[in-house]
């Protein structure tokens, strides 16, 4: 029986720490048979949603306590290179994607053959709310293809749904699948940096994120850092 589970949180950080927290409570234990670490086992949430109020705050990237001996999931210097894999059409030769090939790049290419988007799709949202106002429910940007079923590692990020509300543009990413310790921190904080881009060129504030994923994990070998970050948190609490 499918258990949803749901967070609201104040800001990334605290996001990445209530949904470590839950997976390591919650997730179901399972052996991969296909896939990323074929063979090995995860903690996985059936169906998750976690809504983060103000993802503007600053730090974006979790916070590690000093002294931990936990290693960061992502530091400035990853962000920097995720956000150019995000908001350009940058793919090296041994890529089938990149995310920003999917948003940014009319024309795209996989396994030998050429697929024609026809649109920038961030510079077209931008435009359709500047030009169509904001009371729309048109403006998705995907990811996604048809022919991703064959690819051996298709993409995680599916979509990124929008909305403009009370004057804020808020973004709905969904996951297929997401990698707790090695994905969330960079996709949250890159999907943050590309929505204030967005709000900017629209002419709004920056809003909210909801962001869901039937497939939340957290893979075996990160299970004991995953603890000692939660751990030193109680402590400091005590």
């Amino acid at each position: 029986m499918i258990k949803p589970v749901h967070i609201t949180a104040r800001d990334l950080p605290e996001a990445w720490f209530l949904c470590l927290e839950e997976v390591m409570k919650h997730g179901r234990d399972y052996k991969i048979t296909e896939g990323s670490y074929e063979g090995q086992k995860r903690k996985q949430l059936d169906y998750f949603t976690v809504h983060v109020k103000y993802p503007n705050n600053l730090p974006l990237l979790p916070d590690i306590p000093p002294g931990l001996g936990v290693p960061s999931p992502a530091d400035e210097k990853y962000l920097e290179d995720y956000l150019e894999y995000l908001m350009t059409s940058k793919k090296e030769p041994q890529e089938d994607y990149t995310y920003g090939e999917r948003l940014n790049d009319p024309r795209l290419r996989i396994k030998g053959k050429e697929y024609v988007m026809g649109v920038n799709q961030i510079d077209a949202v931008i435009k359709k709310y500047v030009d169509g106002g904001h009371g729309q429910n048109q403006c998705t940007m995907e990811i996604g293809m048809p022919s991703d079923i064959s690819l051996d590692d298709p993409p995680c990020l599916r979509l990124i749904d929008t909305m403009i509300l009370d004057g804020q543009l808020n973004f709905f990413p969904y996951f297929r699948s997401w990698d707790l310790w090695g994905g969330f921190p960079a996709n949250l904080a890159g999907l943050q940096m590309l929505k204030e881009y967005m709000a900017m060129e629209i002419g709004v504030e920056d809003g909210e994120i909801m962001a869901s994923s039937k497939g939340i994990h957290l893979y075996d070998h990160c299970w004991d850092v995953a603890n000692m970050r939660l751990y030193k948190f109680e402590d400091k609490k005590e």
